[in-house]
Parts: structure tokens; C-alpha cells; sequence
């Protein structure tokens, strides 16, 4: 899954376009779909602004993430790199600002891996902060009326792995960094249905968010990333 689908130019003398490398996971923890997956295939190869979007699909495998990250970020040179996950409790668009260097699993990953307070790199800081900025997405987020919020961390589990070793090898000044998405209205409803109706433990949020919403959240993140990179006015919605 999750092939860029643009080609290279032949040599038509134009330069071609900055790239905004866009990741996100493959279903996990019973769940059929992610909408992380979902909105990387529908934005993979096409244009935020001046940049085209290259969407890669990463597993949900600790021991292979390394060789994913590498696979995804091959031939690229990004003008910025976005991950996108799923947080299955999380009612709003969550903006993470720190990666810790530990890897601690409630839930194993789709290789039945459960990892038990793991330094992701021993030799590694204890966290790396994101370099997205954060607050300007926040601000063209809530003006657009869509529900957001920073985040301290992005958790312990695949996804704070993959914005902590992105943050290693993405080149710093690089803008770069984790969202978390909410889960869709139909996994909540489906959750709902296999318990007659109550919810999955007391007092855990039941909000979700269309998938069409989560996709317009994203593209305005990466167009607020690419605004204040280069400095261009930003667009609010």
C-alpha cells in the first residue's frame, strides 16, 4: 500500500515541485480501518499549495518500522514530513509536541510484539520536540471550526516511535512532526453495537469525527506548515 504516485519529470526542463512527505499507519487493535491510512491514499499525489503530497502507509510493527521510515523517506528530499495516526479515545484533532525515547505497549502490535518500557535509542535523548508549528495549525484550525488541541505527548506506543525517529532523520530545520486523528463515527458505532450499547469502559469518550473533516484538518496543517515555512501569507478558512 501506499506507493507515491507521481513520476519523476523527463527531463522537460521545469523543476519539479517540493514534496510533503505525509505518513500514516495500517489498521490496528481490531480495528478494520485507520483514517490515517484513509487520508494518506486520498491526498497521496496531490498539491497543497506549491508542494505535491507523498503518502506512504507505515506498519504496525515496532521491529520494522526502521526499515519502513527509511523506504518511505527513499529518493526524497521533503520540504516538510507529517505523521498521522489514530487515537482511538481522542475526540479532537491532537497536535503533539513531544516523542519520548521509550516504546510501552498496552496493546500489541499487528505482529503480537508487546514492547515493556524499551528505549527506542539507547544512545538517543530522552525526547525530541516536534518542529511543526503547532500553534499557528492550532489557531487556522479552531478559525476553520474544527475541534483541536496540543497534546504533551504523542503516547507510548507506535506512534510516538515513528514521530521519534522521524524527528531523527528528517534534517533539522525540516519541519516535522506527529497529528493524532480521532476515530471515525463508524468505529465508535461499531465499538457500541458489539457491547449492546454501553460504552467500551466507563467513562471513555465516545466522540468521533467525520472522515471528510479529518481530511480538510489535515490538509489545512500542511498548508499552515508550508505557509510559515516559506513565509507566505497563510489562508484561513
Amino acid at each position: 500500500m501506499s506507493r507515491p504516485r507521481g513520476r519523476p519529470s523527463r527531463g522537460t526542463g521545469r523543476s519539479a515541485p517540493p514534496t510533503i512527505l505525509l505518513t500514516g499507519f495500517e489498521p490496528f487493535g481490531g480495528f478494520a480501518k485507520n483514517p490515517s491510512a484513509l487520508i494518506v491514499e486520498a491526498l497521496d499525489g496531490r498539491r497543497i499549495g506549491p508542494a505535491r503530497v507523498v503518502g506512504r502507509i507505515l506498519p504496525v510493527d515496532l521491529a520494522g518500522l526502521d526499515e519502513a521510515l527509511a523506504t518511505a523517506m527513499s529518493g526524497l528530499a521533503p520540504a516538510a514530513v507529517v505523521a498521522l495516526g489514530l487515537a482511538a479515545s481522542e475526540p479532537v484533532i491532537r497536535l503533539e509536541r513531544v516523542a519520548l525515547n521509550v516504546a510501552d505497549f498496552t496493546t500489541p502490535d499487528n505482529t503480537g510484539a508487546v514492547a515493556r518500557n524499551a528505549p527506542l535509542d539507547p544512545a538517543g535523548p530522552d525526547a525530541r520536540l516536534s518542529r511543526l508549528p503547532l500553534e499557528a495549525i492550532l489557531d487556522d484550525l479552531l478559525a476553520a471550526g474544527i475541534p483541536a488541541r496540543l497534546s504533551e505527548t504523542a503516547g507510548l506506543y507506535l506512534c510516538n516511535a515513528a514521530m521519534y525517529r522521524l524527528l531523527d532523520r528528517v534534517p533539522a530545520p525540516t519541519p516535522c512532526g506527529f497529528i493524532h486523528l480521532p476515530p471515525l463515527p463508524e468505529q465508535v458505532a461499531a465499538q457500541l453495537r458489539d457491547r449492546d450499547g454501553r460504552p467500551p469502559e466507563r467513562g471513555a469518550p465516545l466522540a468521533s469525527m467525520d472522515l471528510a473533516l479529518q481530511r480538510r484538518a489535515v490538509e489545512i496543517a500542511l498548508a499552515t506548515t508550508l505557509a510559515t515555512t516559506t513565509g507566505r501569507p497563510r489562508k484561513r478558512s
